[in-house]
């Protein structure tokens, strides 16, 4: 299944839309769209297997050239412009992009990193010309929207969101088949597991450099579904969209949760969120407080499922089964789910260890970094991979995350996992967000810090810590509690809502004041 299935019968329909200006694409200009771009790349010389970098805002047009990617045989990588130009230079180069296409709403951005780029990369701009950058909008237009008689299907090669080090491209074998041939796996679990037809028009407030805001809309696109972009998230417009477009399926990470319980009352009661039937969220952890009061708002609408963008497996739950099991992630839907030991043993009901899911063959490798590679694989099952993330499954099988490996506090030889105090903090009425990290310390190796943003009408200060360490104290253990509690006016999250806590230990390492 794809977009061009349905032009014979739905051909003005809108395949996506811009929530904020209405403006719109339908499936035949769509199809014609991608068409007319896929020629441009093959008279570039872009073949099967080659890379294709892209750098856009959430604009119409990202859809025009995915699925002209998707109809080539090329990787797809789309790029985070919220990197700094070398920073985005390196992942253009780092997947051997023989082709890069900026949005010409990015013009600063492009102008930095074409003169930083490699010299063989063709330079296209589209939405308006820039210097440096030969127009796509003009090639594709003198191009024919007749289909090349062969469309292997493509893939995308996205990188991880580098919250530790740098990000890593993360390779997918491609599918051997064509365009129009079934077979594709996100499109499969949206159409089995969450009943996505044509009748469904998706919210989707996220950024579409993301993995999962991509391949969703993809595959909402592929079921002849309606894909209803935000150009950035904004909890009040949210709720207004949904209103304005009949909104039946969206997702979501939690700090938009947060962010819209955060509403007035008078404000969440104004719009009407009966359309919604399914909402979906990931990404990151969920505190069970700020879950339950989202299904008490929404209804048991909502569903959750924990993945990565390697794809390498997956869980799921739903809103009655996450009622009696508050706090998990699900049961695996996708591999098999192991919790390993140190050395690599399964561990029983109840333990915590390292993540692992077992698929039949390899599902991803790093690009141009086999030593990642091995790293993400199981010491004695080679098709057995981990992102390192910690957690235990229960006697049902039922996963509960406990924390990212690499965030593991260790204070005075205890483990410390930050996301059990991050999601207690965060359930206080004057914290906007808060993350909480490991710093080193010559007593206890490590103690634990807390940085908090406050709401803006909290005053920062001695009560307002005071208040926070004391809601601490009556839900955490002592020893877990913050030894340091500093506000900040930001943390430093990706657009996808995961915190970067290298930038954060970089920011208070040795220079910490906490008042």
């Amino acid at each position: 299944m794809y977009p061009g299935a349905y032009v014979a019968t739905n051909p003005d329909k809108a395949a996506v839309i811009v929530a904020e200006t209405g403006e719109a694409v339908t499936f035949a200009q769509l199809e014609s769209n991608s068409i007319r771009i896929a020629r441009v790349l093959h008279g570039l010389g872009l073949r099967r297997g080659d890379n294709l970098a892209v750098l856009a805002t959430n604009n119409v047009q990202v859809f025009d050239i995915y699925w002209a990617a998707m109809r080539s045989g090329v990787y797809l990588t789309m790029v985070n412009w919220h990197l700094t130009a070398p920073e985005g230079a390196y992942v253009v180069e780092d997947c051997e992009a023989k082709v890069v296409i900026v949005d010409a709403a990015l013009s600063e951005l492009a102008a930095t990193l074409s003169e930083l780029v490699p010299r063989q990369v063709t330079r296209l701009s589209f939405g308006g010309q820039l210097d440096g950058y030969d127009s796509l909008d003009r090639a594709a237009d003198m191009e024919s929207d007749v289909p090349l008689p062969d469309q292997p299907r493509g893939a995308d090669m996205l990188y991880s969101s580098g919250t530790t080090g740098r990000p890593k491209g993360i390779k997918p074998a491609l599918p051997n088949r064509q365009i129009q041939d079934p077979g594709d796996q996100m499109t499969a679990m949206n159409q089995s597991v969450w009943g996505v037809t044509e009748d469904d028009i998706y919210l989707s407030p996220a950024p579409l450099y993301h993995a999962a805001p991509l391949r969703t809309c993809a595959s909402v696109q592929a079921l002849g579904g309606t894909v209803v972009v935000m150009n950035r998230f904004d909890p009040e417009k949210a709720l207004e969209y949904i209103e304005r477009y009949r909104i039946t399926y969206s997702q979501w990470v939690p700090t938009m949760f947060v962010r819209l319980l955060k509403l007035p009352q008078e404000t969440r009661d104004r719009y009407d969120m009966s359309s919604l039937r399914l909402a979906v969220h990931a990404a990151a952890p969920c505190p069970v407080d700020v879950k339950r009061k989202m299904i008490d708002w929404w209804g048991p609408i909502l569903d959750e499922y924990y993945s990565s963008t390697e794809l390498n497996g997956m869980t799921i739950v739903h809103s009655d089964e996450w009622l009696r099991k508050p706090g998990t992630v699900g049961r695996a839907a996708l591999g098999v789910l192991h919790i390993c030991g140190e050395n690599g043993e399964d561990l029983p009901p109840g333990e915590v260890g390292t993540l692992y899911f077992e698929r039949d063959e390899l599902p991803f490798n790093y690009h141009n970094a086999p030593e990642k590679t091995q790293e993400a694989q199981h010491p004695a099952h080679p098709t057995w991979t981990t992102t390192g993330d910690v957690g235990f499954v229960d006697e049902e099988g039922y996963l509960f995350l406990t924390d990212r490996k690499s965030f593991m506090i260790i204070s005075g030889g205890v483990n410390i996992y930050p996301q059990e105090i991050e999601n207690v903090l965060i359930e206080h009425s004057s914290v906007l967000d808060a993350a909480v990290i490991g710093l080193p310390d010559d007593e206890m190796g490590e103690i634990v810090m807390a940085v908090v943003q406050p709401v803006p009408e909290a005053e920062a200060g001695d009560a307002l810590r005071d208040e926070l360490l004391s809601h601490l104290r009556a839900q955490i253990a002592k020893y877990k509690l913050p030894r340091r509690l500093v506000f900040s006016t930001d943390l430093p999250r990706t657009p996808t809502g995961k915190l970067v806590k290298g930038k954060l230990r970089d920011r208070y390492s040795g220079k910490v004041s906490i008042g």
